[in-house]
């Protein structure tokens, strides 16, 4: 029995030095950002439809829950980059502007005033109405560093540097391609906050596939937007992109 014991022992210890020495099975490989961003362009329409829209009107719903407060939201873009942003909440209303040169923001807090600076620059991203397609113009260097959960699926993690400095995280669903989270630093006149955004609920609109809703978060809190109504094509003077005037 004891010839047994020692055989059937140093046959095992063989059987996992010869595993220890094969070498690891090759994990698998990512993919390149290149063929993420084009499976992403894929999955929400296609260049071509994009291409066809010049202008979108949305209107929705503004949720903060653990200051028990909500609002509406409606937002006007123009191709290639003007936007207006209106949120009313507890009465009082918040505007952001970019008349394609030019960045304003008027709100309670802070009034009516000029962005400059590194606001400004998250602004003129904002309002590129093609931004979906231009990721790669946006960034300057987008690399797949591996996969992470989002919710219960997983997604591929791409980190995107922008020219001033500042990354980006980028989180595409590994079987849709669709966008599902980003985590970005925003510049705001109170400084730098770093912002997670999870996108979900896609739908089919006039050709494109939009989220409908996004969930925002920062340390300081959390808030939900939802999109009641999405409208293309909707005819809008520029004035309406231009900083107001004081009052």
């Amino acid at each position: 029995m004891a010839k047994s014991l020692a055989a059937l022992f140093w046959g095992g210890a063989l059987c996992v030095s010869a595993l220890a020495q094969a070498p690891a099975p090759a994990p698998s490989a990512l993919p390149s950002a290149d063929d993420v961003v084009k499976r992403y362009v894929k999955a929400i329409g296609g260049q071509d439809a994009w291409q066809k829209l010049t202008s979108r009107q949305v209107k929705g719903t503004l949720d903060i829950p653990a200051m028990n407060l909500s609002g509406t939201l409606e937002s006007h873009e123009k191709a290639p980059n003007k936007m207006l942003h209106v949120s009313v909440l507890a009465g009082a209303s918040y505007l952001r502007g970019f008349d394609g040169a030019s960045g304003w923001a008027d709100d309670p807090q802070n009034g009516l005033r000029d962005l400059a600076g590194a606001e400004l620059e998250d602004m003129k991203r904002e309002a590129d109405f093609y931004r979906p397609l231009n990721l790669q113009k946006t960034y300057s260097k987008m690399t797949v560093t591996g996969t992470k959960k989002v919710s219960d699926r997983d997604a591929y993690v791409v980190e995107a540097a922008l020219p001033q400095g500042d990354s980006d995280k980028l989180f595409f669903d590994v079987q849709s391609g669709l966008l599902v989270r980003t985590i970005q630093q925003e510049h705001t006149a109170l400084g730098a906050l770093t912002i997670q955004a999870d996108l979900s609920d896609y739908r089919d609109v006039d050709g494109v596939k939009m989220p409908f809703s996004i969930r925002q978060s920062n340390p300081q809190f959390e808030f939900s937007l939802k999109f009641t109504e999405v409208h293309h094509n909707v005819r809008f003077d520029d004035t309406q992109f231009s900083k107001p005037a004081a009052q």
